[in-house]
């Protein structure tokens, strides 16, 4: 199960880490333009339906729900 250690871990401290600042940041340029433009936006749902999906498959990986060939 070391492989799924190592992206749980990757996870928790690499990637939703990095995803959550850039949802902070897209929150920041939107919140402050009130006319913020569409692509800004888009990114700023694709980023948060990313950070859902990643926060899912951490989930998945301490619950034990994936196999050690998936988190390869």
């Amino acid at each position: 199960m070391a492989t799924c250690e190592e992206l749980r871990e990757l996870l928790e401290i690499e990637v939703i880490p990095d995803v959550e600042e850039a949802i902070d940041e897209l929150f920041e340029i939107v919140a402050d333009a009130k006319n913020a433009d569409d692509e800004a936006k888009a990114e700023y749902a694709e980023l948060q339906e990313l950070r859902a999906a990643f926060t899912e498959l951490l989930h998945d990986l301490v619950e034990g729900d994936v196999s050690e060939e998936e988190c390869v």
